[in-house]
């Protein structure tokens, strides 16, 4: 934990790039070590947002440390950046899950 899931209906041509910058971004902002951090990406996703136009959903799950009112622009900012993606065609969906409710490691952290 944390987690961050990235469906795209566009390419990204370096993936593996991607996803180490998008881990380090999420351990910065959640103060929690990078060797911690879990990253996926589905690119060229079947997604619809209002039209064909490249759009992203963004899951970010972990245990405590969420403050998505801090965390939505710069997360924003990254992926237009980085997958040209118009801000107004994200969706971020933060969920703070329970210790009891992560596994790691073959236990749960709390």
């Amino acid at each position: 934990m944390p987690f961050i899931n990235i469906s795209t209906s566009s390419k990204v041509e370096n993936k593996k790039k991607l996803l180490e910058e998008i881990s380090n971004l999420i351990s910065s902002l959640t103060n929690k070590s990078k060797s911690f951090v879990m990253a996926k990406l589905d690119d060229q996703s079947n997604l619809y947002f209002d039209d064909e136009s490249p759009c992203c959903y963004i899951e970010i799950k972990s245990i405590g440390s969420l403050n998505p009112s801090e965390m939505v622009k710069p997360i924003c900012k990254f992926v237009c950046e980085k997958i040209c993606i118009p801000i107004d065609k994200i969706y971020i969906c933060f969920e703070d899950v329970p210790a009891s409710m992560w596994g790691w490691n073959g236990r749960t952290f709390g």
